[in-house]
């Protein structure tokens, strides 16, 4: 039988109002919003039901609000006797994936969270720079740009053929020239505050440790796929990861491919949007990826997956 993996995205695929329908439906998931609203001091009801988009791209308030959304999801696939053989997250999500496979509290996880999103906005305040998307170059390419170019770093590989790049804003105009002079299909920046991914934002890896560090991980009770090692880890090694992240490239690719040699064939996107469930079918097109973004996907996930891939 094949395997399931659980994804839980990363910042970006958040959306106004994200999240009401299921705890509108599910008492779960409402509870969920609750708790995490109580672990990280922010109205997330508020914030995910009711606020604009605009003051979702606050990367200290989108972060909790995204993680808070995926998990109230997995409260609703819980309640339906949904299980995974692993779980994956891409960049914030994985603070998701963690607390689904119960290595951390859900309180620890949003607390976390939070602390992590104002360290990101604060060091992208204090050292300035931008994300691209490039897209319809091989990753060597685009490495061998980024080694050329003094301060642009890969950032994070998400599919063959789509990679983003990170650092300087000069550095960053420069690889984007480069790209297209290479051949990219586009190459585009991100609506993004700061550079992620990169050493630019060092400094909040400084500031997380701290809280890192006092957290007691359990082992996954699913295997945890890290997309900074693409290795399933356990829990000695998650909160050295977890600090890593910050800086170190997200190999969602190089991830998601190894679960798929570990016998994974469905892939199910729990969270905002279907961004990851669209990178899997570029990654392998064989492979069955749906998106838990709806009460009405939630209802089709039984039949959705019966279905061979």
């Amino acid at each position: 039988m094949s395997k399931v993996a659980f994804c839980f995205p990363g910042q970006g695929s958040f959306e106004a109002g994200m999240g009401r329908d299921f705890a509108d439906a599910v008492p779960a998931a409402k509870a969920v919003f609750e708790r995490s609203s109580k672990a990280s001091g922010l109205d997330l009801e508020r914030l995910c039901f009711h606020s604009d988009a605009e003051e979702l791209l606050d990367t200290s308030v989108q972060q909790p609000a995204l993680v808070a959304t995926s998990l109230a999801m997995l409260a609703a696939l819980r309640d339906r006797g949904v299980k995974a053989d692993f779980v994956i997250g891409h960049s914030v999500g994985e603070f998701a994936a963690l607390a689904a496979a119960e290595a951390m509290t859900l309180e620890e996880a949003i607390a976390l969270v939070r602390e992590r999103g104002l360290a990101m906005a604060e060091a992208a305040a204090r050292n300035p720079g931008s994300m691209a998307a490039i897209l319809g170059l091989a990753d060597e390419v685009v490495e061998g740009l980024c080694r050329r170019i003094l301060g642009v770093w890969p950032a994070n590989y998400n599919c063959p053929g789509q990679i983003v790049v990170s650092g300087e804003n000069p550095a960053v105009d420069e690889c984007i020239e480069q790209a297209q002079t290479h051949g990219a299909r586009r190459a585009v920046k991100l609506q993004v505050s700061g550079a992620f991914h990169s050493p630019l934002v060092a400094r909040a890896a400084d500031r997380l440790r701290p809280a890192i560090e006092k957290v007691r991980f359990q082992e996954p009770v699913a295997p945890f796929m890290s997309t900074v090692t693409a290795r399933v880890e356990s829990a000695q090694r998650i909160g050295p990861l977890l600090v890593d992240q910050l800086t170190a490239p997200v190999r969602f690719t190089q991830s998601a491919t190894e679960l798929m040699r570990d016998g994974v064939r469905t892939f199910v996107e729990v969270g905002p949007g279907n961004v990851l469930s669209g990178l899997v079918k570029r990654i392998d097109r064989s492979v069955k990826a749906v998106s838990v973004n709806s009460i009405e996907a939630l209802e089709r996930l039984p039949e959705l997956l019966a279905e061979t891939p």
